[in-house]
């Protein structure tokens, strides 16, 4: 006890000290492990495969970068971008409304039933959620037998015969795709503008109506200016997340590519880790960009 007391006041006396032993561990790792598997990364995609012996060359090139700029690999990133931004979108117009009505109307009891059914699903496999979307849009599937008995299979056969989002059946498609990313990342979008809607003070939607305003203009003044960081964070998750995903367009999609798939491919089938990596920071640009613009119309400001 007494050594205890005395290790005590002597970290007390030294702040520094005691913070370096705090922090010390954690950073050492996220440096180390993190940055450091980021680093030979990074250090990868400068390298070159030699394509007749199928070996890495280790010295610095551009050849991957380079590589990057061809139709089919540009075709890739505007491809995976387009729809992680369709997801984002389509996820904060869904995810609004149910994390307003949480955070301002509903009673406790309510509100704790719809954050378990938001959070439920996430407890299960992500794998098995992503098959049972398969099942769902499969020909055989629920969706269609809906569409046929409601008499909508003409309408349905209309948007699967539409070039870039239609297929053979929904579980083979760019729609089918979109509607797996939609419901697989949806909570990460309603959970973080709940908590952004609970710290809006009722007393400035009190203040507001006071001064005269409509509920609509209170609404679009004060609720969704202060709500707009949590539609950032949200957004953060579903675009990344997207992204970087091979598993639902492998899963639902057709042979064209995402990002996640040519990462995939590259460093397994083919064995091209130089482009691999190189591909890997095609998602980091684009989520760099996309935090540099969200900065700039205030995504942020209310952080």
């Amino acid at each position: 006890m007494i050594r205890f007391t005395a290790l005590s006041t002597f970290l007390y006396r030294r702040p520094r000290l005691a913070l370096a032993i705090l922090l010390g561990p954690p950073l050492a790792a996220f440096f180390l492990i993190y940055l450091g598997s980021l680093g030979a990364l990074l250090a990868q995609s400068f390298f070159t495969l030699d394509h007749y012996t199928g070996l890495v060359t280790r010295q610095l090139s551009l050849a991957s970068y380079a590589a990057l700029l061809s139709r089919s690999n540009l075709d890739i990133a505007l491809r995976t971008a387009a729809m992680a931004i369709a997801v984002t979108v389509a996820a904060a117009v869904l995810a609004f409304p149910l994390a307003y009505f949480m955070a301002m109307k509903a009673r406790p009891r309510t509100r704790t039933l719809l954050a378990l059914a938001v959070i439920v699903p996430l407890w299960s496999s992500y794998l098995v959620r992503v098959y049972a979307w398969k099942l769902i849009l499969a020909k055989e599937g629920i969706v269609s037998w809906f569409a046929a008995t409601a008499g909508m299979d003409g309408m349905l056969e209309r948007w699967l015969a539409l070039p870039g989002v239609g297929g053979p059946s929904l579980s083979i498609s760019k729609t089918g795709v979109f509607l797996a990313f939609l419901y697989v990342w949806l909570p990460y979008m309603i959970l973080p503008i709940q908590a952004a809607l609970e710290r809006v003070p009722r007393s400035l939607l009190e203040a507001s109506g006071d001064l005269g305003a409509a509920p609509a203009t209170t609404f679009r003044r004060v609720t969704l200016p202060l709500a707009l960081p949590g539609v950032a964070a949200g957004s953060i998750f579903t675009f990344s997340l997207t992204l970087g995903d091979f598993v639902v367009p492998s899963v639902l999609g057709n042979s064209s590519y995402f990002i996640g798939q040519a990462v995939l491919a590259h460093q397994g089938t083919s064995g091209n880790l130089p482009l691999a990596a190189a591909f890997t920071f095609v998602p980091m640009a684009l989520m760099a960009v996309y935090l540099v613009i969200a900065r700039r119309l205030g995504a942020f400001d209310a952080l």
